[in-house]
């Protein structure tokens, strides 16, 4: 039992180096990506802002256009009111008046149109803050990221250089055969490899062990493999009277 026990301590301790590695070459993986989304996100903001920005400026001609065109018929009203002092018959005045009336009708519209351009602006004015502030929050955080990159990227190929070497000196300590079992399941299952069975239960699939395996794996006399995800597997009551 005892060269038994040893054997799957081996194995798991041989697990966690692995585990550890799988989540730092992970991390190499997942840090440039976490740059390259947050530039996305930075270009996306940036071609939102510039949209805006044409909008605003296309907003802001068509107001001053239309300042001018108000003033324009604020002007030719108030010609208008000095010319119908000087009529001299009826027909010349009510021209006049109907002249008058439509002017002065164009520019409430121009005045309602006004207000409409007016708002519509302020809500352009207020997205471009709104875009320029995520955009600069968003800067910083790139900023951030790029600094701190290279020196994580070199703690981790350090940190995976240490473990490559433990690996190593974990594997000399296992039989081969067992070993190769280790790696042939590794390289097709996600980790882990080598899991305990809970009542009857395997913690790497959840399915129930057979009887048969279940009464086999409590003999513990060699290391049996999980019927259903064929993960190595070990009864977690013999560690429990080890403690």
């Amino acid at each position: 039992m005892s060269k038994y026990i040893e054997q799957i301590k081996k194995l798991v301790e041989l697990q966690e180096i692995d585990s550890e590695m799988i989540k730092l070459k992970q991390r190499l993986v997942d840090a440039p990506r976490h740059l390259e989304t947050l530039q996305a996100s930075l270009d996306d903001l940036e071609g939102q802002i510039e949209q805006v920005k044409e909008r605003l400026d296309l907003l802001n001609q068509q107001k001053d256009k239309l300042q001018k065109d108000i003033s324009d018929d604020s002007h030719k009203v108030k010609k208008s009111k000095n010319k119908l002092m000087m009529v001299s018959n009826t027909k010349e005045y009510h021209a006049m008046m109907r002249e008058m009336d439509n002017l002065e009708k164009l520019n409430r519209f121009r005045e309602e149109e006004m207000t409409n351009l007016t708002e519509d602006i302020q809500v352009h004015q207020e997205k471009m803050e709104d875009l320029t502030t995520e955009s600069a929050s968003v800067k910083e955080e790139l900023a951030i990221s790029q600094s701190t990159l290279d020196s994580e990227m070199e703690k981790i190929n350090k940190r995976i250089n240490q473990l490559e070497k433990s690996r190593k000196k974990a594997c000399s300590n296992v039989p081969v055969p067992i070993l190769a079992r280790y790696n042939f399941i590794k390289d097709r299952l996600n980790n882990p490899v080598i899991v305990s069975v809970k009542r009857g239960v395997c913690t790497g699939c959840y399915i129930s062990i057979p009887p048969q395996s279940f009464i086999e794996i409590q003999k513990g006399e060699q290391i049996l493999s999980c019927p259903n995800c064929q993960r190595l597997i070990f009864w977690e009551e013999h560690f429990s009277a080890e403690s």
